[in-house]
């Protein structure tokens, strides 16, 4: 059975954000904290083996979340090698498994991360979210897929890999990521905080 104290936590937080208008759009304030700490404040309690932020030009402090910080050095090669530099790193510190998660997405919750765990299978674990339509991150891999993933190229990351696994569906709600400033301004007026503003 696949475990999360076996388990390193990728977060990928070095997209370019070039949908946002180049500003950090991981530090923009979201229901008065920045938007990329909803994720990490929901997956704080899991206790993996080691979390891992693969980060590139954000102001964030990941360091004094409990992460290792890791910088993507060559972002403009896509999200592929952002995930390829935290799988090495996770396979060094002995990972058995690794979940990926991305950090625009602020409403993955716990509960339906320990749901994947639930599905795992061992060191071939495939295991994806979904809304019901479409598989997407967080994703689970088991030790097998490691080469797969440090295989890729180029911004599609791991979703050809993720088409084929097994798929966990909750609410799209939970599943929404922010890839431009009108997905986070949508995101406000269900909200309607008047400090997440201008």
């Amino acid at each position: 059975m696949l475990a999360p104290e076996r388990t390193a936590l990728i977060l990928l937080a070095a997209g370019r954000s070039l949908r946002f208008t180049h500003a950090d759009k991981l530090a923009e304030p979201f229901l008065d904290k920045p938007l990329a700490y909803h994720l990490v404040t929901a997956l704080e309690n899991i206790p993996f083996l080691t979390r891992i932020a693969v980060v590139s030009c954000t102001s964030l402090d990941f360091a004094a979340r409990g992460y290792r910080v890791e910088e993507n050095p060559d972002p403009m090669l896509g999200q592929a090698r952002s995930l390829n530099h935290g799988v090495a790193v996770a396979r060094e510190a002995g990972a058995e498994a690794v979940l990926v998660a991305l950090a625009d997405m602020p409403r993955v919750t716990a509960t339906h991360v320990y749901r994947m765990f639930d599905a795992a299978n061992g060191a071939d674990t495939n295991v994806a979210s979904s809304d019901g339509v479409q598989p997407r991150p967080p994703a689970l891999f088991g030790a097998n897929l490691f080469d797969d993933l440090l295989a890729l190229e180029g911004d599609e990351g791991a979703r050809d890999l993720i088409r084929r696994g097994h798929h966990v569906v909750t609410s799209p709600a939970e599943l929404v990521d922010v890839d431009t400033r009108e997905d986070l301004e949508e995101l406000r007026k269900l909200y309607g905080l008047p400090t997440d503003g201008k």
